[in-house]
């Protein structure tokens, strides 16, 4: 990673509330064909979730711990802050002084943007401020929320624009939060309606969304120069779980996710 900042443009891809078993679930049946063309091998990795709900996950992601591979042993950081007596800072990975990741690239010379989704990054109070107010640039929009069914899209021609009017040599650190996996998702499932609510099936159905609509994205970060990818869940959801719904809980379908990194080659 210290060869990859200040060289590349970085991506960092939350794909909120998705669950790691339906990501796989698709990815195998050939039902996510743009993702799964940039995943290594073309499978998602397990991993576990820093957080169990969007808040607590994204600090400890801005912070350096990134989603921990599900397999035991230490697990050395893409990037982290610095602190004594870490055990999973190596010599590969990217160490700053700043309390985040934000800050860092910033100070490196990175334009840093935020193009939010849930409620977290709605800059309509002081919770909703917090993590969009670490980036020089932050965009949040109904549009963009959980309750757009339209909300990936919108997001990534908020991207596109960010991209077209960014001087060529400042390189760019890009965060999206994607919405649309997050409850309410009934109404990405043909046939689902309001009265049959949210459920695993459409949450898979709007992963089928996202996946439509992602070569945009990815096209959009590689026009300038490699890009680093980061794609990954922040935590999972329950639909009935063990009787769980929901999450901000210590199930094992919120704790485990989907994550993999990847470089995003120029086209030009």
């Amino acid at each position: 990673m210290n060869e990859v900042v200040g060289r590349d443009d970085l991506l960092l891809l939350t794909l909120d509330t998705l669950r790691y078993d339906v990501a796989v679930e698709l990815a195998a049946a050939g039902q996510l064909p743009h993702l799964a063309a940039h995943l290594p091998g073309g499978r998602w990795e397990e991993r576990h979730a820093p957080g169990s709900f969007t808040y607590a996950s994204h600090q400890a992601i801005f912070a350096g711990f990134l989603p921990t591979p599900a397999a035991p042993g230490r697990h050395p950081r893409l990037f982290a802050s610095r602190f004594a007596g870490s055990e999973t800072t190596a010599g590969r990975t990217f160490v700053f002084d700043a309390p985040d990741l934000v800050t860092a690239l910033a100070a490196r010379g990175y334009h840093t943007a935020c193009v939010g989704g849930v409620g977290f990054f709605n800059k309509r109070g002081a919770l909703g401020s917090v993590l969009p107010g670490l980036f020089q640039e932050s965009h949040w929009a109904p549009e963009f929320s959980v309750a757009s069914p339209t909300s990936f899209e919108a997001q990534v021609t908020r991207v596109e624009e960010i991209v077209a009017r960014l001087p060529v040599e400042r390189r760019l650190f890009l965060f999206l939060n994607v919405s649309a996996l997050h409850q309410p998702n009934w109404f990405h499932l043909p046939g689902a309606t309001r009265e049959s609510g949210d459920t695993r099936a459409s949450h898979a159905a709007a992963l089928r969304y996202v996946d439509r609509h992602i070569g945009r994205l990815f096209a959009a970060m590689r026009s300038r120069r490699r890009c680093f990818a980061i794609v990954c869940s922040d935590h999972g959801t329950a639909y009935g779980d063990d009787g769980y719904t929901g999450h901000r809980i210590g199930h094992p379908a919120v704790w485990t996710v989907p994550y993999r990194h990847f470089f995003l080659e120029p086209t030009a």
